[in-house]
């Protein structure tokens, strides 16, 4: 891929727990040390928030249906092994 056709990725924060701008590695950029490495937070807007909650909870639906589920099911045997 050329770096003509490259395109910023806005969902690629950044973010990172360590300095990784060490001097030697390839991606090793001198400018960012003058900034500190800090980068400004892109505010969100409300309605793209609730969108991110409403995805979140979406994601995590599924999962959550198949614990209650298996919970029922285990507990359904256990009261027909108890009570026969």
């Amino acid at each position: 891929m050329s770096k003509k056709n490259k395109k910023p990725d806005d969902l690629d924060t950044e973010t990172t727990f360590a300095d990784m701008n060490v001097e030697g590695f390839r991606w090793y950029d001198p400018q960012a040390k003058k900034n500190n490495g800090r980068r400004h937070r892109q505010k969100m807007s409300r309605k793209e928030y609730w969108l991110l909650v409403r995805a979140a909870f979406a994601a995590y639906a599924p999962v959550f249906l198949i614990v209650i589920v298996v919970f029922a099911i285990m507990g359904l045997i256990a009261w027909l092994w108890v009570g026969i």
